[in-house]
C-alpha cells in the first residue's frame, strides 16, 4: 500500500513528461489525477485533464469518474463528491489513492465544522462527510465534541491550532521585498 503520494505524484509526472508522442498511459493518467484530488490541487487536476488525450478521456470510465470526483470537489458539493467516491469500482492502483482521498476530505470536513460552527444539525453532518448518524455519533465523542440534549444538534468545538511561527520583521521585509519586486517585473 503506497502512502507516500508525493514521491509517487513526481514519478509519475516524470512518466507523463517522458512518454513516447507525449501520451503517457492511462494509469499513469489515472494515478497522476487522483493525487491531484488527493493533494486537494484542482488546478492542475484540471489542467491535466484537458491536457489528456479526448480519445482516451471518453474510452476510459474510470478516468471520468476520477473527473466526475474532481468536479464535485471544485463545486465543494461534498455529498456528491462522497456519491462519486463509491458510485465506481476503482481498479488497484487507483483504490489506493481513492481511499486515501475519501479520509482526507471526511477529514477536511470535520476540520471545517469544527472551525467554522458553534452548532450544527445532524444531518447536515451526514452530507457534509457522508457517514452514518451512528458513525458521527462515535467521531463526536472521540473528537470530545457536545451533543445536544435532543440528539439532533452537534456542538463542536474547534481543533487546535498549531503556535504561530513568529518570522522576523527582516524575513518579512525581504519577503514583501520579493513580491514587490515581483509585481514589477
Amino acid at each position: 500500500m503506497i502512502t507516500n503520494f508525493d514521491k509517487l505524484c513526481t514519478e509519475l509526472e516524470k512518466q507523463e513528461l517522458e512518454a513516447t508522442n507525449g501520451v503517457a498511459s492511462i494509469a499513469t493518467y489515472a494515478q497522476l489525477l487522483a493525487i491531484y484530488l488527493y493533494q486537494n490541487d484542482l488546478c492542475n487536476a484540471k489542467f491535466l485533464w484537458k491536457r489528456i488525450p479526448q480519445n482516451i478521456t471518453s474510452s476510459n470510465p474510470e478516468l471520468m469518474a476520477i473527473w466526475a470526483i474532481g468536479q464535485k470537489l471544485w463545486k465543494k458539493d461534498l455529498a456528491a463528491t462522497y456519491h462519486a467516491l463509491s458510485a465506481y469500482t476503482w481498479t488497484e492502483p487507483v483504490a489506493n489513492i481513492i481511499r486515501a482521498l475519501e479520509e482526507k476530505v471526511r477529514e477536511r470536513a470535520f476540520n471545517l465544522v469544527g472551525r467554522s460552527y458553534s452548532s450544527i444539525s445532524m444531518d447536515t453532518v451526514v452530507l457534509m462527510t457522508g457517514l452514518s448518524r451512528d458513525a458521527i455519533l462515535q467521531i463526536c465523542r472521540d473528537r470530545k465534541w457536545d451533543i445536544h440534549a435532543d440528539g439532533v444538534t452537534i456542538i463542536p468545538t474547534p481543533p487546535s491550532q498549531p503556535a504561530p511561527l513568529h518570522t522576523s520583521s527582516e524575513d518579512q521585509l525581504f519577503k514583501l521585498t520579493e513580491f514587490v519586486s515581483f509585481l514589477e517585473n
